[in-house]
């Protein structure tokens, strides 16, 4: 199987539009599935941080360049436009400081692409309003003393982030059942939403 089809469906998409040659740092990378693509691929500069020494052993064995870190507090290591694109996939909901990471991902690289469970889908909606319990879900399949997540968040949330952070969005692209949909409702409707974050407000 291509590592391009292996990808989730955020990371196929990260994968897709970055292009040929660009320097790439992936934040929270795992076992370092996307760069593995992107070195394969798009022939990127891709290196990777990543907290668990497990996952970074992985990637290493790999022979892929990744160091173990921490994204609230190793950023800060990294100059200024290291980087053009800077990856969090699926994180941003686990650190203590949102806004704080994604102004250092704009300052290392000069755009982010951050993708995350969208909380406001009609899904958890449901499993609060009716149930009255944290939701359990495909999107969210852990119970809430099980899962690392402990910054929930909206499309809408994830929005005024960015404005708050004297950013702008760029693109953006909504998944529901492991495919796109359309932006439209796209806080109700998508079970992971992607962004593609630049400097400076509209």
């Amino acid at each position: 199987m291509s590592t391009l089809a292996a990808l989730r469906p955020d990371l196929a998409t990260i994968a897709q539009a970055i292009p040929d040659g660009a320097r790439v740092l992936d934040i929270g990378c795992g076992q370092g599935t996307l760069l593995a693509a992107l070195a394969e691929h798009k022939r990127v500069d891709a290196r990777g941080l990543e907290i668990d020494a497990e996952c970074v052993a992985t990637c290493v064995s790999r022979g892929l360049s990744v160091v173990q870190g921490d994204a609230e507090r190793d950023l800060a290591h990294y100059p200024g436009d290291a980087f053009d694109f800077t990856i969090l996939g699926q994180t941003i909901q686990m650190v203590d400081r949102p806004a704080e990471v994604l102004e250092e991902l704009l300052r290392v690289g000069r755009a982010a692409f951050v993708s995350f469970p969208n909380f406001a889908h009609w899904r958890m909606r449901v499993a609060l309003g009716l149930g009255g319990r944290m939701p359990v879900t495909p999107a969210l399949p852990e119970a809430w003393h099980a899962t690392g997540n402990i910054r929930n968040l909206t499309v809408v949330d994830f929005r005024e982030l960015v404005a708050d952070c004297g950013a702008r969005i760029e693109r953006s692209w909504f998944f529901a059942k492991g495919r796109p949909i359309g932006a439209r409702g796209a806080n109700l409707r998508a079970e992971f939403a992607l962004f593609l974050v630049v400097r400076g407000k509209d």
